[in-house]
């Protein structure tokens, strides 16, 4: 695909390239991985200032995210991705991978410093989601300053750099300019900017601004750190979809390919019916989601992955309110289970609209059924997260148009985890083509039919 960058994107860019320390403060949806990407192959292929570049990701995104953009865009295809990821095996192995780029998930990075001590090789790092990197306590960020000066240029990504407030930025920008700015010591940059605000007796819970002192934080920052917000700068819509996609277990991949198989073959010598296919579907679905209903009604764990993604996204919003639509009662049960230590709240009533939109909920779960036609939840949030999808385009429209209407402030922001190779991706194209009538569904349970009854073939002849 070729690469026309939105104005914001191309001033992003050459953001990283002017300096050899910087900061995307960008809202999710807005590019910073492309931004970046593309700054990277210009210091690379262009400058020739920066020859091998480590990225720190959380891990789904270090799995999958960096890669597929460099696979997406034309102009990004020259550069070399290597993953450092999974046991130490395979990490050591690709950290002599001739590669130009190498992806490590966060709680590897310790690992990382003391593989490699004062023979660090990259001379260019990015931390995808900075923000995690708030805390000056961390291992992670103990580790990453001691390399600190051995970096030439440094990066920092995030859409919320102080989801708890300023407070949170020191450690951040230590990373970026070793001090310089916010001083070299926590406790000196909490003297000089805050006062204690609740504590008890010597211990400080919470901390509050001086007067002036954001004014003058910011000040401080201007010519290392950009900051946009969607809002501001998207010129198409005010709405972005996001596909996250994740990899099942080898085990659950199995299963899942095992039980499609069975159900097919169950109906292959016969008409293949609006009614079997749904069943098929609908089984599928479920396991794509994580687990399923046995023939006693029991529910079967198949895996976690989507819940972990849940997670980064939770994370990634940075405190800003979600709401969660999910397609099954084990969906629901799994993710209230999951995410109990966050309280989330299921939409059962108008006393839950009223919370929500009064912003008194943080985490709403719904199933699209139940948020149809004529619910106003635009005031509460504006981030959308579909944990399974299903079949039906109208529920699929009319929940995203909860947040996505007339009266929404902000962009509204609309994830979807799907599975990677399984009928996720197949539901997802046909919403996105607007086409889920029973005819396609049918014509997606023929085309795995005409598969299977291939390999079958094909698996006999060479008896």
């Amino acid at each position: 695909m070729i690469y026309k960058p939105y104005q914001y994107q191309a001033y992003a860019a050459n953001w990283i390239i002017e300096k050899k320390k910087s900061a995307l403060f960008l809202e999710m949806g807005m590019g910073k991985t492309i931004s970046t990407l593309t700054a990277i192959l210009d210091l690379m292929y262009d400058h020739f200032d920066v020859a091998k570049v480590l990225v720190i990701a959380p891990l789904r995104v270090a799995s999958t995210t960096w890669e597929e953009e460099v696979k997406k865009w034309d102009h990004l295809k020259t550069l070399r991705i290597s993953k450092v990821l999974g046991s130490e095996k395979q990490r050591v192995a690709a950290l002599y991978n001739k590669a130009d780029i190498y992806i490590i998930n966060r709680e590897n990075v310790t690992w990382l410093v003391d593989w490699f001590d004062t023979d660090w090789p990259f001379d260019m790092v990015v931390i995808d989601e900075l923000s995690s990197f708030k805390s000056s306590k961390a291992k992670r960020f103990k580790s990453l300053k001691k390399v600190r000066p051995l970096i030439k240029r440094f990066v920092g990504l995030t859409g919320t750099p102080a989801p708890n407030g300023l407070i949170d930025l020191w450690p951040q920008i230590y990373l970026l300019d070793g001090g310089e700015r916010l001083g070299r010591t926590v406790t000196g940059y909490r003297e000089k900017y805050f006062l204690p605000d609740q504590r008890n007796q010597m211990m400080v819970y919470t901390w509050k601004l001086k007067q002036g002192a954001e004014d003058a934080i910011y000040e401080k920052l201007s010519d290392v750190c950009v900051s946009m917000k969607a809002e501001d700068y998207l010129e198409l819509p005010d709405r972005i979809d996001n596909t996250i996609l994740v990899e099942l277990p080898k085990k659950a991949k199995e299963q899942y390919e095992m039980l499609e198989k069975e159900l097919i073959l169950s109906i292959a010598d016969t008409d293949v019916l609006a009614g079997s296919a749904a069943v098929l579907a609908n089984k599928l679905l479920q396991m794509a989601n994580g687990a399923v209903y046995d023939e006693n009604k029991e529910v079967k764990h198949i895996h976690d992955e989507k819940l972990k993604a849940l997670d980064e996204l939770i994370e990634a919003a940075g405190g800003k309110p979600v709401l969660i639509f999910y397609g099954y009662q084990h969906d629901k049960d799994r993710i209230l289970n999951h995410l109990k230590k966050a309280k989330p709240r299921l939409l059962q009533s108008d006393g839950d609209i009223k919370d929500w939109n009064s912003g008194k909920v943080n985490i709403l779960l719904a199933h699209p059924a139940s948020a149809g036609h004529g619910l106003n939840l635009q005031a509460g949030g504006n981030i959308i997260i579909w944990f399974g999808l299903n079949w039906s385009l109208e529920l699929y429209q009319q929940a995203n148009a909860r947040l996505h209407r007339q009266g929404q402030k902000e962009t509204v922001i609309i994830h979807h985890i799907l599975a990677k190779d399984t009928i996720d991706e197949r539901v997802m194209k046909a919403l996105e083509d607007k086409d889920t009538s029973q005819a396609a569904l049918i014509e997606a349970v023929k085309a795995r039919m005409n598969k299977y009854k291939e390999e079958m073939k094909n698996g006999s002849e060479s008896l």
